[in-house]
């Protein structure tokens, strides 16, 4: 990742005509970020090539979260906040959490889960300090992110027979960390789109983005995952449309991009059909590779109307020992109606809030990963607990935040002019 991909911004005022501007943001954040990326990656995947047992993988991802959060105090002594309507929707979620997870339906897991939740919301709050609109954090989100697949990729090169194993169809998933292929797409689509956006931009160097995008590509490939593909494609077309009216480079990209999926369209219909399907059945594809049966027996079951409104406390994601694969039922499942309202009420937040800022880079980021969001909870759960996609918006909560005032250049102070002692004495008489 070359230097124009990691530089931050001008905090010192040294470009010209630049201002300086408050203390710029510690390289101790990043940390912060890179270890909540770390806590969300999850304990549950594919067989490693050195077995990792479950408890060790829990402690690990549970103790960068509770570093996470003591770093975080240490950075932010004085507990200095900003008013984020995101975290505050989060925070009524957990509170609803709480409440539905205090009767222990779901066991004493629910509890520490909220405990995490507790320390992953707190975490956001101490680092809301530093969100003010600028690319800082989209710079640490690729970075922890890419190291993340490249963990992937060594992976892959030491032991293609674990990264490639028959028991998920010869998708690739973590051979050294227990990574799903959905996962590995998923982290594979977020730093492909917020790098695109970033070259269009032209923040950083086409050289940098390269060594970014294209290994990136060639892991989501290997993933065959469909929504982080397709979340990939409609969150860039609607990002990329934000900026088409005031940017030469994003009508350039947007001409390119419709070009050339009319060429891969025509020409390779066949291979992305084979891709897209992966080898399964009508009747499979149809109904979400079984989604849809857990989803119908879910809605079906009795319900009574405290589990209806709070639901019955935090779990696993799942329902009858099978994976709920999406976050609205999971959330309602968990969290009940409440939840499902707190939750369809930040992506509302965000993306009405993203539809009145003017057209800019950071805009255009946020309305991305607000879309890829979007589009992944109907396959994907996630959006009701600490997870990558409450970082993905907690990111563009951060890019939607108003920036920073300015701190003004002092003024160099006028000399005081001595007067001599004639002249005093002038003035005197």
């Amino acid at each position: 990742m070359g230097e124009n991909l990691t530089r931050g911004p001008d905090t010192a005022g040294t470009l010209p005509g630049a201002e300086p501007r408050p203390a710029g943001t510690p390289k101790t954040v990043g940390i912060v970020w890179g270890l909540l990326v770390l806590n969300t990656l999850g304990s549950a995947g594919a067989k490693t090539i050195v077995p990792l047992p479950r408890s060790l993988i829990q402690m690990v991802t549970m103790g960068s979260l509770v570093a996470a959060f003591a770093l975080a105090l240490v950075v932010n002594q004085r507990v200095r906040i900003r008013a984020s309507a995101y975290v505050l929707l989060l925070t009524l979620l957990l509170v609803s959490s709480v409440i539905s997870s205090a009767s222990l339906e779901s066991g004493t897991g629910a509890l520490f889960r909220c405990f995490r939740l507790t320390l992953f919301v707190g975490t956001l709050w101490l680092l809301s300090r530093w969100w003010d609109g600028s690319l800082t954090f989209v710079r640490y989100h690729i970075r922890a992110y890419f190291a993340v697949l490249g963990s992937v990729a060594l992976g892959l090169v030491v032991s293609p027979g674990k990264a490639l194993p028959g028991l998920y169809g010869g998708r690739l998933v973590g051979a050294l960390w227990p990574l799903t292929p959905p996962q590995i797409g998923q982290y594979a689509a977020v730093i492909i789109g917020l790098t695109v956006l970033l070259v269009i931009g032209r923040r950083t160097d086409r050289t940098s983005a390269v060594l970014v995008i294209v290994p990136s590509l060639v892991l989501l490939a290997l993933t065959h995952t469909r929504t982080a593909t397709l979340g990939l494609l409609l969150g860039l077309a609607l990002a990329i449309g934000s900026l088409v009216l005031t940017s030469a480079a994003a009508r350039r990209f947007f001409t390119w991009a419709v070009l050339c999926s009319v060429v891969a369209a025509v020409g390779f219909a066949s291979v992305l059909q084979t891709w897209f399907l992966r080898g399964q059945s009508q009747e499979n594809f149809s109904s979400l590779t079984g989604r849809a049966k857990v989803w119908n027996a879910l809605l079906a079951a009795p319900r009574s109307t405290s589990e209806k409104l709070f639901g019955v406390g935090l779990g696993d994601k799942s329902f009858g020992g099978l994976p709920i694969d999406n976050s609205w039922l999971a959330v309602y499942n968990e969290q009940g109606l409440i939840g499902v309202t707190l939750v369809a009420a930040i992506i509302i937040v965000l993306g009405g809030v993203a539809l009145l800022r003017p057209p800019s880079l950071q805009r255009a980021c946020a309305i991305f990963l607000i879309s890829y969001c979007a589009i992944a909870s109907y396959t994907e759960a996630g959006l009701g607990d600490a997870s990558p996609y409450l970082l993905h918006l907690a990111l563009a909560a951060s890019l939607l935040a108003a920036p920073v005032a300015a701190t003004p250049l002092p003024t160099p102070a006028t000399p005081r002019r001595r007067i001599p002692r004639w002249a005093q004495r002038s003035e005197v008489t």
